[in-house]
């Protein structure tokens, strides 16, 4: 894995879909993001993670208080990110409630659990932890809409829960779509677009942009 940025104190990574950000269980499941990363950079630590089918920007810490810093920035909510995502249905009409603020920002709120019938599935659940997303629509027709995303917490499956919960689910997604939306697309369409965060060290704003060429018209990814 080439990194899009690195220092002696972290790397910035663009990962691809169907890629595990870490090892999974079984022998099966042992090629994964951290695996190269540490092949080429032994000190390379695990912050964060990205689901196995999303794709787009991540950060590993090179060294132990590295990893300190920059995982207390996640912790307090100092590292922004942004992803962009293609899902079913026209949000050019927002749902019946939804109102956005002043951006066009709306605001997605659902406490989020697993669901250990039915695990790795996320449910909203009132027993679930306080979970809050925020989306934007860029461009829709009458299949699809392409929009952006925010977490504002950071759940397990959250951004995909919640387009689920409110009848949007994403194209391509193999746990909270329909059959017809899943084969709407070869892939989960939700890309890590953006990251911005204090440099851990230097205190410096970091920001990083990689852009994934979709839109909300068939055949939705271009070439």
């Amino acid at each position: 894995m080439t990194p899009i940025y690195e220092d002696a104190y972290l790397l910035v990574l663009d990962k691809p879909s169907g890629l595990l950000s870490v090892p999974g269980r079984g022998p099966d499941k042992q090629d994964c993001l951290s695996k190269r990363v540490q092949d080429i950079y032994p000190d390379a630590l695990v912050v964060h993670r990205l689901d196995q089918d999303t794709s787009g920007l991540l950060i590993m810490a090179r060294g132990l208080e590295a990893q300190r810093r920059i995982s207390r920035m996640f912790e307090n909510r100092l590292v922004k990110k942004r992803y962009m995502a293609v899902v079913a249905g026209d949000l050019r009409t927002p749902p019946v409630g939804s109102v956005a603020n002043n951006e066009g920002w709306h605001t997605v709120e659902g406490n989020i659990m697993l669901d250990w019938e039915r695990r790795p599935i996320h449910i909203i659940h009132p027993d679930g932890k306080p979970s809050r997303s925020l989306w934007r629509c860029l461009e829709a027709s009458d299949s699809a809409s392409l929009i952006e995303l925010e977490p504002f917490t950071g759940r397990t499956h959250q951004l995909r829960v919640h387009m689920q919960s409110i009848g949007h689910p994403m194209l391509g997604d193999s746990l909270y779509a329909t059959p017809e939306v899943r084969a709407m697309s070869p892939r989960l369409m939700l890309h890590a677009q953006e990251l911005g965060f204090p440099h851990p060290f230097t205190e410096e704003w970091q920001s990083f942009c990689v852009p994934a060429p979709w839109t909300a018209t068939p055949p939705y990814i271009l070439s």
